[in-house]
């Protein structure tokens, strides 16, 4: 056996150069394959070949040869009678070494080689020979079924010493090749069955084996092997080393061996690699397919590299390939993950059209991101097209509705949804009866809240951190701060530990009471347990703070939040801001205000209303317009509460005409008036005398069921009289 050493550091440079010219993208570096190929393979070849073993049975007696002779021509001539009955005289002589000579008489006749060979194996085992006999037979009649069963069975039996077995199995193999088949398909299909029993060593030890009998191992087997490699580094540079050496030896890799190699790298998160071995298909003339482009593209979207998913799509799209289910899947779980529910909305109907079917993961998917966006309308007739296309709804699907609802407080449709899965047979797990309970806690339903948890414990599901944690929210919110300490020291000791979230519902529930005393002690005491405040926990405080009027305290709050290094949200400048405007602190309004622009923080509709708001309780509409114009120019879309506040301002400064305006507008937008900016309006038209458009908004007001000051009757009442 020869060795010689493979370099591929010259393949390399020119599959870099390749790579080059392709204009592929940037940062597609090759780290790992980099790392492989600055390594020297070694790969076993041999350039003479053995010739395979002569067949040379045990030679039988006279005796034996007419007890063989009478059996064979017995089983020929009775051959439709059943076997148990018309071999029974033979019984008690029969020993091992007939079964072969019995089988060298009858080999070419398949059917009756397994008839008998199932007779002999019910009386005694058969040895590795005579397994290996009919193996042969079995391949060269093209059974290979039977073959791949039968090598199999060996391997399933118990305590065998594997090592020895393996040796022995395949010295019988090659020593029955030359006269019981000479099928080199006997080979593939030992090697398969050694991959399948995940005897991947062995399996390695058998193709160097016969090598040196000039026989190499199908790509087909090959592939199977590959497959089977463990998802680990380990695994990747098996694979690796031999996808490298085989060629040498007469394997040539088919665009499955590429895809399995891909699948593999993108298994380990190394997708640029992947992407590199994409390019190397083609520079070795190995066309790539969908399922090539889809893998990648699902290890792309797994990292959120959504221009690299994009320019692959396009590659598809010129080499004329179609996107597969899997395509479609991995680019609607990426945008709905980054907020782009419209956009793989699009998707599946582009899917639709193109009469590629969805299936479930690709509806729950979708009906997931748009609950997550509140989108429950949607969300609601998907889950209803996927039932058309008599595609079930799992639990998860039902979570995730269910959850959506709760979360805009529709507890109604989510109780609904809820006993139609439980109707279907899904039992409900942790996570749908917490999100239930959550629900139940936001809009103040605790009594429904606590039956659910009850009922939770009642069914064997163990309520967690998160349930109790929904359940002080909410007793916390209704003023029931003692029920929610009780609550949280019985979860302690139940051995759960207190989390942020639990604190945060703590201190949101003393800031509500007014209790801002107990509510900074508490904060204190997540320092002492090893929890550190959030944003979340100071801008509840500060929030605390700014309506009680002490802006100073709240200013501190922030500094101590900024030197801790936390980074305040948009949430916590708009509670600073309403707090500012509460006070009367105009002037650091603004100042607020012009900090944010210039640190490149963009305010919200909210940040502009509570100034707005409060210059117009100040009769000043002159900087209610300003503040309104800044607004536009920063690019944030005016609200229904923007329109309100307006519309309340103007009307009341009798600026009827602008007043009409936004109203138009807002209505084109969809959004209503308040029945407060009503009242405001008919009073600015009335002041006005304009009697017809007062009331014109009048009746507009009792058509929608809305409640009219009693000022506004006495008014139209004046008017008549």
């Amino acid at each position: 056996m020869k060795r010689f050493a493979v370099s591929f550091l010259g393949h390399f440079s020119q599959l870099s150069s390749y790579h080059h010219h392709l204009g592929s993208p940037p940062n597609c570096s090759p780290m790992f394959l980099n790392r492989f190929l600055s390594q020297t393979l070694l790969c076993s070849s041999s350039t003479d070949t053995r010739p395979f073993p002569d067949y040379s049975p045990k030679k039988p007696t006279i005796r034996d040869l007419e007890f063989a002779h009478q059996i064979t021509s017995t089983i020929k001539l009775r051959r439709f009678e059943p076997l148990p009955r018309i071999l029974k005289p033979y019984e008690s002589k029969f020993q091992s070494n007939h079964l072969i000579w019995v089988l060298m008489k009858i080999k070419n006749d398949y059917g009756l080689v397994l008839d008998f060979f199932e007779w002999a194996c019910l009386r005694r085992d058969p040895t590795l020979e005579v397994r290996s006999i009919v193996v042969q037979i079995a391949v060269a009649s093209k059974d290979l079924k039977m073959a791949r069963w039968l090598i199999l069975d060996f391997w399933r039996k118990p305590n065998l010493d594997v090592s020895l077995s393996f040796t022995h199995f395949v010295e019988q193999l090659l020593y029955t090749y030359k006269d019981w088949g000479s099928d080199p398909n006997v080979f593939d299909v030992f090697f398969q069955v050694l991959v399948e029993v995940e005897m991947l060593d062995e399996a390695m030890k058998f193709f160097d084996k016969i090598l040196n009998y000039g026989v190499v191992i199908s790509v087909d087997s090959w592939n199977l092997y590959l497959s089977r490699l463990p998802d680990s580094l380990h695994g990747c540079w098996k694979a690796m080393k031999v996808f490298i050496e085989l060629p040498q030896v007469g394997v040539c890799w088919n665009t499955a061996s590429y895809n399995i190699l891909i699948h593999l790298f993108c298994q380990l998160g190394k997708i640029k690699d992947a992407h590199l071995l994409l390019l190397q298909m083609e520079f070795r003339g190995c066309i790539p397919d969908v399922v090539s482009y889809s893998t990648i593209i699902n290890g792309y979207c797994h990292i959120g590299e959504l221009q690299k998913v994009l320019r692959l799509i396009r590659e598809m799209q010129i080499k004329q390939l179609n996107p597969n289910p899997c395509t479609y899947n991995s680019i609607i779980h990426l945008l709905c993950k980054m907020g782009k529910v419209v956009e793989a909305e699009r998707i599946l109907r582009e899917m639709i059209n193109e009469g590629i079917y969805p299936d479930f993961v690709v509806f729950s998917t979708l009906i997931d991101g748009l609950c997550k966006r509140g989108n429950l309308s949607a969300a609601y007739m998907l889950f209803h097209e996927m039932q058309r296309w008599r595609i079930m709804p799992d639990l998860l699907t039902y979570t995730s509705l269910i959850c959506g609802f709760c979360q805009i407080g529709n507890m109604i449709e989510a109780d609904k949804i809820f006993h139609e899965m439980c109707g279907r047979g899904l039992e409900p797990d942790e996570v749908t009866c917490t999100a239930l309970i959550d629900g139940y806690c936001k809009v103040g339903k605790m009594k429904d809240a606590f039956l659910l948890h009850n009922q939770m414990v009642q069914v064997g599901l163990v309520p967690n951190v998160v349930t109790y944690t929904a359940l002080a929210d909410g007793l916390c919110k209704s003023g029931e701060l003692d029920t929610a300490n009780e609550l949280l020291h019985e979860m302690c000791g139940k051995g759960l530990q207190l989390n942020i979230i639990t604190y945060n519902a703590m201190v949101n529930g003393l800031c509500k009471a007014g209790n801002i005393v107990e509510a900074t002690k508490l904060m204190e005491d997540m320092e002492v347990v090893g929890l550190n405040p959030d944003t979340f926990t100071y801008t509840t405080l500060m929030d605390a703070y700014c309506k009680a009027g002490d802006m100073s305290k709240a200013q501190e709050l922030l500094q101590r939040m900024l030197d801790r290094g936390l980074q305040p949200t948009i949430v916590t400048f708009n509670v600073l801001m309403n707090g500012f405007c509460m006070s009367g602190m105009l002037e650091e309004s603004e100042r607020l205000l012009k900090w944010m622009l210039d640190k490149g923080i963009t305010p919200n509709a909210i940040t502009y209303n509570s100034l707005m708001k409060q210059y117009c309780i100040r009769n000043n509409m002159c900087a209610t317009t300003a503040v309104y114009r800044g607004m536009c120019a920063q690019g944030v879309l005016p609200d229904s509460n923007t329109y309100n506040i307006l519309i309340k301002g103007h009307s009341k400064a009798r600026n009827m005409k602008e007043a009409w305006f936004l109203h138009k507008e807002m209505v084109g937008k969809g959004f209503s008036l308040t029945p407060s900016s009503y009242n405001a309006m008919i009073k600015g038209y009335l002041k006005r005398k304009k009697f017809l458009e007062a009331s014109e908004l009048f009746d507009e007001m009792r058509r929608q069921g809305l409640i009219v000051d009693k000022e506004i009757y006495d008014l139209f009442l004046d008017i008549k009289l």
